[in-house]
C-alpha cells in the first residue's frame, strides 16, 4: 500500500521561520501550550430533485487557527491570511485571552512529518472528480428510486466532497500534516398511496474513492433501500405504546449509543462534572454483556482520522469493558486536566473552530447470541432496524429518538412494520438493561454527522443486534 502524500508548509506559501514566529508570539512564560492549525479546504455539493440538478456548489478555502492554554483558560483566534502579520494578531489575540501579556522568542519546530497512519490512501483525489460524473450519479440514483415501485413520487439525492490539507504545529516542537478526503451520497424518497405520504432515506460514505458507490452496485443498492423503506412505512401500523422488550438491529442504531452514551463519556464534560459519567471509571455502568470503544484507525471509515486536529495519532479506545467504564474521549487539554490518557480525539469543524473532544466512530463490540434467537427471546415487543433525530441532554443521559424503521415483534416473530415509534430512557439506565448481544456487529453505512457547541463533524457508529429488556416506548396505539 504506497502512502498518500502530506501536505507541506510550501503549499500554504509559508516556511518554517513563519511558524516559529507566529508560535513564538502565542507561547509565553505563562502559557502552558500553543498550537496553530493551517487548513486548505476544497468542498464541492450537487444535488438533484425531481430529475432536475437544483444545485451545485463548490468553495476553495483556507486559514489558521491559533490556540494558547493557561491552565484551564483557553485563547483562540483565527485568520484567513496566512501573512507573517496576520499570523502574529491571531497569535497575540489568542495569547491576550489566555491572560498572558508579553510574547517570547520563536519556537523551534522539526520539518513537516507524516502521521505515522495511513488509513486513507486514495489513487485520486476525490476533489478531482467531475461534476459531470457527480451529476451521472445522481441521474443513476433517480432512475434506480423511481424504478423500484410506481407509488415513489419524489426522489432527492445529493453528492459531497471535501478534500481537506492540514498542519498543526505546536510549542513542543513538532508539526505535522494530513490530506483528509471524505464523500457522502444521500438519498431521500417519497412514496405515495392515496392521502397516505411516508419518506424513506438511506446512504453512505467515507474517505473513499469513487469508485466505491460503484463497487457491488452500491449506489443503486443505497437508492433501491431509501425507495423500499418509502415504501414500506405506506403499510406501516401505530406503533405500541408502554416499556416494553425492544431489539435494535445492527448497525445504524449505533447512533443512539453515540448520542445517550458517546456524549457523557467525553472528557470536557467530565472535568466540568455536567456528564451523567462523572467520577465513574472503574464503577459498573452497563450489563456485563456491554463493550463499547471509540476507534478512530478503521480504514476508510468516515470517522477515522489519521491524525486528530492537534496532530495526536486517532486510536482504539475502550470505554465500557464487560459493563465497567474504562475511560473517557481526550483532547489535550483536558487529557492533561484531568491526568488521564491522551486518546487522539481533538477534533474540530475547521480552523474556525475551538478543538474540543469528540467521538470518531463509537460502537458496541459484538457478543455471543444468535441475532434469531435475540429475537425469539421476546414475546410483545418492538424491533427498530433504523432511526431518524433524537435528543439528549448529557447531564442525566436521558433521550428520545424516533424509529424511521421499526416493527412489532409477536410471539417471537417478526411481523408489521409500525410508525411513529419513539424510544425513551437514560443512556446509564439502558444499558444496564441490555441481556443479549449478538455475534452479528455491523458499522454503519458512512452518513453520520455529529453537532457539538455549534461545530459538525463526520463520525460513524455500529452496534450488533441486542435486546434491551424494558424501555418507554412512544406510539399512538396504547390499546
Amino acid at each position: 500500500m504506497e502512502r498518500s502524500a502530506s501536505p507541506q508548509l510550501s503549499d500554504f506559501s509559508l516556511q518554517e521561520r513563519d511558524v516559529q514566529h507566529a508560535l513564538g508570539r502565542a507561547k509565553t512564560r505563562d502559557i502552558d501550550y500553543a498550537d496553530i492549525y493551517f487548513e486548505s479546504n476544497i468542498s464541492e455539493s450537487v444535488s438533484m430533485e425531481e430529475g432536475i440538478v437544483k444545485r451545485a456548489v463548490k468553495h476553495v478555502g483556507q486559514g489558521a487557527g491559533v490556540r494558547a492554554t493557561a491552565g484551564e483558560k483557553t485563547g483562540f483566534a483565527y485568520s484567513d491570511d496566512l501573512s507573517q502579520e496576520d499570523l502574529a494578531i491571531a497569535a497575540d489575540t489568542a495569547r491576550y485571552i489566555a491572560q498572558s501579556p508579553q510574547g517570547e522568542e520563536p519556537i523551534a519546530v522539526t520539518h513537516c512529518l507524516a502521521p505515522t497512519q495511513d488509513l486513507y490512501p486514495l489513487k485520486q483525489p476525490i476533489s478531482e472528480i467531475a461534476t459531470k460524473e457527480r451529476v451521472a450519479l445522481l441521474y443513476l440514483i433517480d432512475r434506480v428510486a423511481r424504478g423500484y415501485d410506481p407509488r415513489i413520487s419524489k426522489v432527492m439525492a445529493s453528492f459531497s466532497t471535501e478534500q481537506k490539507a492540514v498542519i498543526v504545529a505546536n510549542s513542543d516542537g513538532q508539526i505535522v500534516g494530513d490530506i483528509q478526503p471524505l464523500s457522502r451520497l444521500q438519498v431521500t424518497c417519497i412514496a405515495e398511496e392515496g392521502q397516505n405520504h411516508q419518506v424513506g432515506s438511506y446512504g453512505g460514505g467515507g474517505r473513499v474513492e469513487f469508485s466505491y458507490y460503484f463497487e457491488n452496485d452500491r449506489a443503486e443498492e443505497f437508492a433501491r433501500e431509501a425507495a423500499r423503506q418509502a415504501i414500506l412505512n405506506l403499510q406501516a401500523v401505530d406503533a405500541p405504546a408502554g416499556v416494553m422488550p425492544v431489539v435494535l438491529g445492527g448497525g445504524w442504531p449505533g447512533i443512539l449509543l453515540h448520542e445517550a452514551i458517546g456524549h457523557g463519556l467525553e472528557a470536557d464534560f467530565n472535568r466540568r462534572k455536567t456528564s451523567a459519567f462523572s467520577d465513574m471509571i472503574g464503577q459498573r455502568v452497563a450489563s456485563d454483556v456491554c463493550t463499547i470503544v471509540d476507534d478512530g484507525t478503521l480504514p476508510f471509515r468516515r470517522g477515522s482520522l489519521n491524525m486528530d486536529d492537534e496532530g495526536t495519532p486517532t486510536s482504539q479506545t475502550v470505554l465500557i469493558e464487560k459493563g465497567v467504564l474504562r475511560g473517557y474521549i481526550t483532547d489535550r487539554l483536558n487529557a492533561k486536566l484531568l491526568g488521564i490518557p491522551l486518546t487522539g480525539n481533538g477534533r474540530r469543524e475547521d480552523f474556525r473552530s475551538i478543538v474540543l473532544p469528540r467521538m470518531t466512530n463509537t460502537f458496541m463490540l459484538a457478543g455471543e447470541s444468535d441475532p434469531d434467537d435475540i429475537i425469539r427471546s421476546v414475546k410483545k415487543g418492538l424491533y427498530a432496524v433504523s432511526f431518524g433525530g433524537g435528543q439528549v441532554d448529557i447531564t442525566n443521559g436521558k433521550f428520545v429518538f424516533s424509529a424511521s424503521e421499526a416493527y412489532l415483534i409477536e410471539d417471537g416473530k417478526v411481523t408489521r412494520p409500525v410508525k411513529g415509534a419513539t424510544l425513551i430512557g437514560s443512556g446509564p439506565d439502558i444499558l444496564k438493561e441490555v441481556s443479549m448481544v449478538g455475534h452479528d456487529l455491523k458499522l454503519d453505512e458512512g452518513i453520520g454527522t455529529c453537532g457539538k457547541e455549534g461545530q459538525s463533524v463526520p463520525v460513524g457508529v455500529g452496534l450488533p443486534t441486542l435486546r434491551i429488556d424494558e424501555i418507554t416506548v412512544g406510539g399512538t396505539n396504547v390499546g
